[in-house]
């Protein structure tokens, strides 16, 4: 498995690209940089890209309605360009609480738009005069809707490759079974790899059933907290404030991707207070309403026997890049996790 990291959304962000450095000799071998509603993304990778030399470099995620589909494809081509080949596109849908509360921007037809986003991106990275006509979008635009000056454009620059690595979040039946269907990476959040099979193993078959043999096995990246050694079980509430922002926060109520797969993981009550709790503005009874069991399977806290378990239950299940978040004291014990996690992966 690669081993990957996460960005987080706020904090020192030059700090951390001193200590990705250090990350880089430790043998991480991707990190990727999120956009919600804070920095931008594309700036960022930028930046890493120019203090790097092997680190590979992910959007994690681009969302879908904040760009045109060329813009997209325009600026993972530059980002490719600039780390030499090293930059994978990922996008995702996000959510209407930031598409509408945020960007002002309806969030409607999100597969329908992945899918043709997709599209028009490989059309761009090969130099192909790009031409589209889909329910979402049409380029060149009609003539009725605008000058009928348009005219079929292809990118001016020669890529560093034709087809840019996509990597889409996703975890709802339907968007996994298009990422099985289309993209090189599949990144779902919250993975449970004792469940993976029964929630979205059917929805992968059939995707993968249609998807073009030209495109490499599906890369699926899951998530994890680490922290490896005796006596860390306090460690697990680490992870409580996400989970609950997550289940309880990203969504009103029956709008929550995430409640939902809780609820699909068998947490139905659990994930019903968790989020009656959160939007009643509780949020410390929330974090402690995560049950352990979850904060436990979806974790790699704990002894390193413990961890090699859990490392190998991942690899089970299909796992191919690991994406942890080193619970650590320091960047120097960061890079000691990173290097243990790689070497007891290397044993799985």
């Amino acid at each position: 498995m690669r081993i990957g990291m996460p960005l987080n959304y706020s904090g020192g962000f030059k700090e951390t690209v001193d200590n990705l450095v250090r990350f880089e000799r430790a043998g991480l071998d991707i990190v990727y940089v999120p956009e919600a509603y804070s920095f931008d993304a594309v700036s960022q990778l930028g930046y890493i890209a120019a203090c790097t030399e092997r680190l590979e470099i992910a959007s994690g995620i681009l969302q879908i309605y904040t760009r045109t589909p060329t813009l997209t494809a325009m600026t993972a081509a530059g980002l490719d360009y600039v780390s030499d080949g090293r930059f994978t596109l990922g996008i995702g849908a996000s959510g209407p609480q930031v598409i509408e509360g945020f960007h002002g921007l309806p969030y409607d037809a999100p597969l329908g738009r992945t899918r043709e986003i997709v599209d028009i991106c490989r059309q761009v990275w090969r130099r192909e005069r790009v031409e589209h006509s889909g329910k979402n979008y049409n380029i060149p635009l009609p003539v009725e809707q605008g000058t009928g000056l348009g005219k079929p454009l292809k990118l001016i620059n020669h890529p560093v490759r034709d087809r840019v690595p996509v990597m889409i979040a996703a975890i709802g039946p339907k968007n996994v079974q298009m990422v099985a269907e289309i993209a090189e990476s599949w990144e779902p959040i919250f993975y449970l790899p004792e469940k993976a099979g029964e929630v979205w193993g059917e929805s992968l078959a059939a995707g993968k059933a249609k998807r073009d043999p030209s495109l490499p096995e599906l890369d699926v990246v899951a998530q994890a907290h680490l922290a490896i050694g005796e006596g860390l079980d306090d460690l697990l509430d680490f992870g409580r404030p996400q989970v609950a922002l997550y289940v309880g926060g990203m969504g009103a109520k029956g709008k929550n991707f995430y409640n939902n797969l809780a609820r699909r993981y068998g947490y139905e009550a659990e994930a019903e207070k968790i989020q009656d709790l959160y939007l009643d503005g509780k949020k410390e009874e929330a974090a402690a309403a995560v049950p352990r069991e979850l904060l436990e399977k979806t974790t790699l806290i704990g002894p390193e026997g413990h961890v090699k378990e859990r490392l190998a239950a991942l690899k089970e299940s299909g796992v191919t890049t690991l994406n942890v978040t080193p619970v650590a004291g320091s960047p120097e014990e960061s890079a000691r996790l990173i290097e243990k996690v790689k070497e007891l992966a290397s044993e799985v």
